[in-house]
């Protein structure tokens, strides 16, 4: 949940530039042994933009696994006004999005502003209370100084939601470290789009729209780039929406019920058994791809490790969101 307001620019640019890094730490995670799913929702809040009917706040993606759609909507926001009512935006997220039951998953809200926590009619400890009974806990991100934020009680807020507090400058910089090893995993990258095949009423669309995210990406710096390009490698990005090869992946039936208007026009004229040969050769192609930005990343990851002992002593500003958002708020992350 981002607060839109006008003083809220530099928090949106963070988090842009660092979508792709959070994402490649959230796959570091494990539960059973086994790598989670990851569904992602998008929130703004505090934009006189936006309705008063509704307190000021939009919910601009539901939970989803499109982490594409995720960067366009989060690209796409602007900053205006307003009337930041926290209490509300929880309301809103923990009785419209589709959460999960279960105690295999988990579920969590971030929360990242600048305004007093307890603006807007709905009282935040009663909206937290009932995310609570459904299993939803609460992370504050305060965008100023720490003892501001809590007297503004944002860190009542993450105690009541049983969650975390922090604090950050939002008006910070965020600062790389460049690899040796960036170029060749965005070389990878421009190899691996090659490998989609895109099908349906979504294909071309969505097929572009990953092309422009990795403008976006690059838009920031090589860097991001390289992230994305990381995450792109990795199982958490799924296209089987909308990308033939890993449709054929999850369904060993999906070919067979293809209908040919959904096939792409360098498709139409083939066989079956001709598309199920392309569809084979692009998705070993791919996994060659991946596997080959596997190791360039683990280099990569090596590389800023190494640089970022050298620079202990110094203040290096590095993505808000990253530590709450892998639950790791006690360890001292350097990038």
């Amino acid at each position: 949940m981002l607060d839109t307001s006008n003083s809220m620019d530099g928090l949106i640019e963070q988090a842009k530039s660092r979508l792709w890094n959070i994402v490649n730490t959230l796959t570091t995670l494990k539960y059973e042994g086994k790598t989670p799913d990851i569904e992602i929702a998008l929130y703004e809040y505090g934009n006189d933009g936006l309705s008063s009917a509704s307190n000021y706040i939009r919910q601009v993606t539901p939970l989803t696994n499109d982490l594409d759609l995720i960067s366009e909507k989060l690209f796409d926001l602007r900053t205006n006004g307003g009337a930041e009512y926290c209490g509300a935006v929880i309301q809103d997220a923990s009785q419209k999005l589709t959460w999960k039951d279960g105690l295999k998953n988990m579920k969590l809200i971030y929360i990242a502003g600048n305004e007093p926590f307890t603006q807007g009619a709905i009282n935040y400890k009663e909206a937290i209370a009932d995310a609570l009974i459904k299993g939803i806990y609460i992370n504050t991100i305060y965008c100023g100084g720490a003892e501001e934020g809590i007297r503004g009680l944002w860190k009542d807020g993450a105690d009541v939601g049983q969650g975390k507090y922090f604090n950050i400058d939002s008006n910070a910089k965020v600062r790389y470290i460049v690899t040796p090893f960036d170029d060749q995993i965005s070389q990878c990258n421009v190899r691996l789009n090659k490998t989609y095949i895109g099908y349906g009423s979504k294909g071309v669309e969505k097929k572009m729209a990953q092309e422009v995210q990795d403008a976006n990406a690059q838009s920031i710096s090589g860097a991001n780039y390289a992230e994305r390009a990381v995450s792109k490698s990795k199982a958490v990005y799924k296209n089987d929406s909308w990308d033939l090869v890993d449709k054929a992946k999850n369904d060993s039936k999906a070919l067979d019920n293809l209908k040919k208007e959904e096939l792409p026009s360098e498709l139409k004229n083939k066989s079956k058994e001709e598309i199920k040969t392309i569809v084979a050769q692009k998705t070993k192609e791919r996994e060659t791809i991946q596997k080959e930005m596997e190791e360039l990343s683990k280099k990569r990851q090596a590389f800023i490790d190494a640089e970022s002992k050298k620079l202990r002593r110094k203040t290096i500003w590095v993505m808000p969101l990253q530590p709450p958002f892998i639950a790791l708020p006690k360890q001292k992350v350097m990038l």
